[in-house]
């Protein structure tokens, strides 16, 4: 269970929120819960979350680990101050920063070298979904991700389903939708990576996800969590989700 805090909260503010994610005990059996602050707010939060059961994440970061990269955070930057795992790919960069297929796998290996357990975004747009390109597009975007990756480096990943159409404009992904594209990626994960490991790895949906559709998605075998956006910002709705996907995974 990721919550994505995107480009909101000063670092008062992100310690506040985790301040009242940590009272209102948003962890459950079963689970793993993190957030991922923006850059200046890291350090912060990641203080404030020292010691419990929720870990802290990174929206981003360069496939490099230092040089003349201005304005940019490298993996070392980030481990060391407590991040556990990193967002790579998301939509929000692909389609609106321009981050390439080959950019995504660069920024995957980064974070495998520096320890950190990448959450891999893949996700098509609502012109691709009306021209049944779905399945292709997912294809295309795990075998660029994971080609030559050890199977052991494969297993240390996490992905998230994007259906880019769903993010952020309150539309969601029917669970059936979500079952079917989260099937598809494991199936290319099974072609690039080998056999069986379409099953090891974690596939969480992303795509305006809230309290009141979490349940019916995690009822799908398949949707193994959620990658949450503005729903992650407030400590009652994000708890509500997590309740949810805990009650999933002791069903």
């Amino acid at each position: 269970m990721a919550g994505n805090w995107k480009m909101h909260l000063t670092a008062p503010e992100g310690v506040a929120l985790a301040h009242a994610l940590v009272s209102r005990g948003a962890t459950s059996p079963g689970t793993v819960v993190l957030v991922c602050p923006p850059f200046p707010a890291l350090d912060a939060v990641g203080k404030a979350l020292a010691g419990g059961d929720i870990l802290l994440g990174a929206q981003n970061l360069h496939p490099e680990a230092h040089g003349p990269f201005t304005g940019e955070v490298s993996g070392p930057m980030l481990t060391a101050v407590g991040c556990r795992l990193v967002l790579v790919g998301h939509s929000e960069r692909r389609h609106g920063m321009g981050e390439s297929d080959e950019v995504v796998a660069r920024k995957l290996r980064a974070a495998l070298a520096h320890d950190l357990v990448p959450i891999v975004c893949v996700g098509e747009t609502l012109a691709q979904r009306e021209a049944n390109q779905t399945e292709s597009v997912l294809a295309e975007q795990i075998g660029a991700a994971y080609r030559e990756l050890s199977r052991e480096a494969v297993q240390a990943t996490v992905v998230a389903y994007e259906p880019v159409w769903a993010i952020g404009t309150g539309r969601v992904a029917t669970a059936e939708q979500a079952r079917d594209a989260h099937r598809s990626i494991r199936g290319a994960l099974e072609r690039t990576a080998g056999a069986g490991l379409g099953e090891r790895v974690a596939i969480l949906y992303g795509g305006s996800v809230n309290a009141g559709n979490a349940a019916a998605l995690f009822a799908e075998d398949d949707v193994d969590g959620a990658l949450v956006g503005g729903a992650s910002l407030d400590p009652d709705g994000f708890r509500a989700i997590v309740d949810s996907a805990s009650r999933a995974h002791r069903g």
